[in-house]
């Protein structure tokens, strides 16, 4: 079973899985303390992308471009300009396309956000999860309020399509902290707001934290219950809720992860990346060595294949 390439995808994601650190509470296919790897992965997923579209003689009209990870933001720039000149050699990405970059607060330099405007970029996703920094730090996360803010005044001035991410029940967080935090937000210069539940995996420190009752979360009425207050509260700022844990404002839903909501083709590039040509989805390997080699090899690097039926 592999991709249907008689189908051509207008939408593709592309995986960076490298990370400064590892949140506690990530399960993603994220590695941390592996920059010593860019290059080389940069390479392969060169590779991949050029096995992939040597299947379709005429160039694909690609209507929406995700970089996510792991932290893009991260993505060397000479490395992220060549990427975007080879995808721009096999496919055609106007300036109607929506192109995506996920960033990191503390880890996006001004300079760099030029580089992104000029190689098409015109969406920013941004990890913020919480304003208090206490909590950031037992979850291992590196940021600050102050970093959080720094990174949404200097995109702003290159962009106006922004998001931002937050997580709901985060340990630390009462109800009217969450109030605070989000009523904060509202003044900041973004269209498009995603709220999450935290999610505990198996395996993480979060997940031991838990085991070993050294964290403990709010209750899960409470987080319910702001749950609920959000969506209210959001729609007063002209924040529509149109997806479970998504938030916008007139025309800037985001037309990527719609294509996954709506059953729509899209093609994945990268370690653990996704790939569904609507009948069946596609995973890559997860192990960095085993995606570097099988690429080098030519070898299919494709380790799930299923079949979805309407059902």
């Amino acid at each position: 079973m592999n991709f249907n390439y008689l189908i051509k995808p207008q939408s593709l994601y592309i995986h960076w899985p490298f990370c400064p650190y590892k949140c506690h509470f990530c399960d993603f296919v994220a590695l941390a303390a592996h920059d010593a790897f860019m290059e080389e992965y940069h390479q392969a997923l060169c590779n991949e992308i050029d096995v992939f579209f040597s299947n379709y003689p005429e160039k694909l009209m690609i209507d929406t471009l995700y970089l996510g990870g792991g932290t893009p933001s991260t993505y060397p720039d000479q490395l992220l300009i060549d990427l975007f000149a080879l995808l721009n050699n096999y496919s055609v990405i106007n300036p109607e396309s929506e192109v995506t970059i996920e960033v990191n607060p503390g880890t996006v330099r001004k300079d760099q956000l030029k580089i992104w405007k000029n190689l098409g970029i015109n969406r920013i996703s941004m990890g913020v999860q919480s304003l208090n920094d206490f909590v950031l730090k037992k979850l291992n996360r590196h940021q600050s309020k102050q970093d959080v803010l720094s990174s949404i005044r200097d995109i702003s001035y290159y962009f106006d399509n922004i998001s931002v991410d937050l997580i709901l029940g985060l340990p630390g967080i009462t109800s009217n902290e969450w109030k605070e935090i989000l009523s904060e937000v509202m003044l900041w210069p973004i269209n498009h707001i995603a709220i999450y539940f935290l999610t505990v995996h198996e395996n993480t420190p979060l997940y031991y934290g838990l085991k070993k009752n050294t964290v403990s979360l709010p209750p899960d009425d409470q987080t319910v219950d702001m749950y609920y207050w959000s969506i209210d509260f959001l729609s007063n700022y002209g924040f529509k809720q149109y997806e479970v844990s998504n938030f916008a404002r007139n025309e800037f839903r985001s037309r990527h992860n719609t294509v996954y909501w709506q059953r729509k083709p899209f093609k994945g590039f990268g370690l653990g990346a996704w790939s569904f040509d609507t009948e069946c989805r596609y995973s890559n390997e997860k192990n960095l060595k085993n995606y570097l080699e099988g690429l080098q090899a030519k070898k299919d690097i494709t380790i799930i294949q299923e079949r979805l039926s309407p059902e």
